[in-house]
């Protein structure tokens, strides 16, 4: 995934399906500067990752 779209999925009022090796996860924040994101598992919210942005996919339907 890309910073920019990563920023749109965070901003979106829509939900995106987004996952991370797999597992749906949940977008909290975008770092630009460190091409990161902070996210948690759909599953266990208590379950916070940081991650490079391009670690990510987008599910499209």
């Amino acid at each position: 995934m890309q910073i920019d779209r990563a920023k749109e999925i965070l901003q979106s009022p829509e939900k995106i399906a987004v996952t991370y090796r797999g597992e749906p996860v949940w977008i909290e924040m975008v770092d630009e500067s460190a091409e990161k994101v902070r996210v948690h598992s759909e599953s266990n919210p208590q379950e916070v990752k940081i991650l490079p942005v391009h670690d990510l996919d987008e599910q499209r339907a």
